[in-house]
């Protein structure tokens, strides 16, 4: 690989890249590229932001910590440090991502964001446009995450309403929400665990449920409930081993349909297969909704210019 060298005319910089080109600087980017380099192959991440892993960076919460146990996340040929806890910290996580690209000498060129991406068949090669370069390559490998841009879901009034409006990935912590009744829009993991941190912040969240949901509690028996479904699913159907996880789920957590929490017909590991939908892993939020802390909404007709109102009928200030 060299510098982006300039050409003739209009044209903007051009860059040959001697292997594939990685859009993205996250631990899938990371990974991809150890690995290649691990057989010898070169190659050149591009990243949008200023840092490795963006997204863990700027759009996470303070109290994350990784739901999956650290075995089942660790980046390939280069494991998690043996005194990190079970459930690494965000903080951990992130020191973890830096040590890695630093063992495998990886060095993504940063605030380069891919405009447009195509493939020349007159010269077999991809041609990669990013604001001030023009990379050329064999092969190109997107790495861009599944969660790289925030959904806003579309409600009614939402543009009136007069108080602060944030997305989690712009959530940080629940101490901003002291003595505030808060308004929480979704029930997938972030949207469960962001309730809780405000509950423990003595805010006080309202936690709207518009569609069914699976919840299983993060450990069975002192093991973890995804890493057991991943050994079950080895010797067993899928089916089989939904059946089972929602049976311990029934006798862990009880029923959650009495929560308003009502669970799908089809099976959490065959949902997540058949829709990408990831079941919850419960960090303690459902214990606050049992005590009444955490107040669960079926859903929002309308945001008004203070609050919103309700499927139910109800109208409240937030």
């Amino acid at each position: 690989m060299g510098s982006c060298k300039k050409t003739v005319g209009n044209h903007p910089n051009l860059l040959f890249v001697h292997g594939p080109i990685i859009v993205g600087a996250g631990p899938s980017g990371l990974s991809v590229s150890a690995c290649l380099k691990n057989n010898g192959v070169p190659s050149l991440i591009l990243e949008r932001s200023d840092c490795l892993a963006s997204l863990w960076h700027q759009r996470t919460y303070d109290r994350l910590k990784l739901h999956l146990p650290k075995h089942l996340c660790e980046l390939p040929l280069f494991g998690f440090p043996e005194n990190f806890p079970k459930y690494p910290t965000k903080h951990q996580f992130l020191s973890y991502i830096n040590s890695y690209a630093a063992h495998f000498s990886i060095v993504p060129r940063f605030k380069q964001e891919v405009k447009r991406a195509e493939f020349d068949s007159k010269i077999g090669f991809w041609r990669v446009q990013t604001q001030d370069c023009e990379y050329i390559s064999k092969w190109i490998v997107v790495a861009t995450g599944e969660n790289a841009e925030p959904m806003i879901p579309e409600i009614a009034g939402i543009e009136r309403f007069e108080g602060d409006l944030v997305h989690a990935s712009g959530y940080c912590r629940g101490s901003d929400f002291g003595n505030k009744r808060v308004l929480v829009v979704g029930c997938g993991n972030s949207g469960m665990e962001v309730s809780l941190d405000l509950c423990s912040h003595n805010a006080i969240p309202y936690l709207v449920v518009r569609n069914t949901v699976h919840i299983l509690p993060k450990d069975m028996f002192g093991f973890s409930t995804f890493g057991i479904a991943v050994s079950l699913l080895k010797w067993l159907p899928l089916r089989l081993v939904d059946k089972f996880l929602l049976l311990m789920a029934q006798f862990t957590l009880g029923n959650t349909d009495k929560l308003g929490l009502r669970r799908p017909k089809t099976g959490p590991i065959e949902l997540k297969n058949a829709t990408g939908k990831t079941p919850v892993l419960d960090v303690g939020t459902l214990s606050q909704i049992k005590s009444g802390k955490i107040k669960v909404m079926e859903g929002v007709k309308e945001i008004t210019r203070n609050g919103a109102k309700f499927m139910d009928g109800q109208e409240k200030e937030f």
